[in-house]
């Protein structure tokens, strides 16, 4: 009997110990990273998904085997690829290899945009708050709304006649 009741004494000084943690600010995040040194996020945006891959490096962007310029010709898009590292100050440091399918380009540049946003805040749990702050790390959650039936788009109506 006495043992039950140091037992029950151990598991409430561990619950309280608990409550006591969550209460108070969390416990300092780990960085993730694999046995090559690389970490790894997925990001999405409207019907995009990035599989994007960032180890230190020189500053090599790869999207789906072409250099970024090649892959993305439009320079808004190279800037939009490029805006997680202007924030958290760590341009040419980090090489990226990406491979983005569906939606189309410019839902492909917010795609690798949130995943590299997601990996540098894994490599590097410190670029956390400025990349929070930026709003890099949400997922852009607008997608095209589907089609109604009755309709001629998602909303668009047939035009009415009285007569």
């Amino acid at each position: 009997m006495a043992e039950e009741i140091k037992s029950l004494e151990g598991l409430e000084a561990v619950a309280v110990g608990v409550g006591a943690a969550s209460a108070s600010f969390e416990a300092p995040r780990e960085p993730v990273r694999d046995s090559l040194g690389r970490s790894y996020a997925t990001g999405k945006r409207k019907d995009a998904v990035a599989r994007v891959w960032i180890k230190p490096g020189s500053g090599k962007v790869i999207v789906n085997g072409k250099p970024i310029n090649e892959y993305f010709a439009r320079p808004v898009l190279q800037m939009i690829l490029k805006q997680p590292f202007t924030v958290s100050n760590t341009e040419g440091q980090f090489d990226v290899m990406a491979t983005v399918t569906g939606g189309g380009l410019s839902g492909q540049a917010g795609a690798v945009k949130h995943g590299v946003s997601k990996a540098l805040q894994l490599y590097d749990p410190s670029l956390r708050g400025a990349l929070k702050a930026a709003g890099f790390l949400t997922r852009d959650s607008r997608v095209v709304e589907r089609k109604k039936y009755g309709k001629a788009k998602a909303r668009k109506s047939f035009q009415f006649s009285k007569r």
